[in-house]
């Protein structure tokens, strides 16, 4: 029979284990943060709702402290816990894919869901942040490439080599 004290108790014990665990702390974003993330955007990209587009956004940062105010509102936003709605606001287009014997079903369109670019890039460079402290802390396994920067098939290719040869 299920006791709900002693699972309160188990998950208190888990709980303390957790709190033993270094905590990191949150640095505020940097101006090269922004630019190493803003250089791999691309120009040809259509814009979102905001008409905003990487070439235009690229050449607003330039200045100085147009960058700086944006790292403001980044840093702001974390800080208060709070994503602005002009961020989440998008607009879908809907793309028919090529060589579908017929376009009365669904599947033969693909939608584009276009966002804010700002909101984009700030998204980007807590993205990128986040994978770096994952990686660097070890917190995710090796042999775990799907989705990662810098983890192509060719590393995937070698692990599972890696792996073939240890077995």
């Amino acid at each position: 029979m299920f006791n709900i004290a002693q699972y309160h108790l188990v998950d208190e014990e888990v709980l303390n284990e957790l709190e033993s665990f270094m905590k990191l702390t949150w640095n505020l974003f940097s101006e090269e943060e922004f630019t190493n993330t803003l250089t791999k955007c691309n120009n040809s990209s259509t814009p979102g709702p905001n008409k905003l587009t990487w070439r235009h956004l690229k050449h607003i940062l330039k200045d100085l402290t147009c960058l700086k105010n944006i790292i403001n509102i980044a840093n702001v936003c974390l800080e208060l816990g709070y994503w602005p709605s002009h961020f989440k606001m998008s607009t879908t287009i809907v793309i028919l894919k090529l060589n579908k014997p017929s376009y009365d079903s669904p599947k033969s369109f693909r939608p584009i869901v276009l966002l804010n670019t700002l909101g984009k890039l700030i998204e980007k460079v807590i993205g990128d942040r986040l994978q770096f402290h994952m990686t660097s802390n070890y917190f995710i396994h090796q042999s775990q490439l799907s989705g990662f920067k810098f983890k192509s098939t060719s590393d995937v290719g070698m692990v599972l080599t890696h792996f073939i040869c240890m077995g």
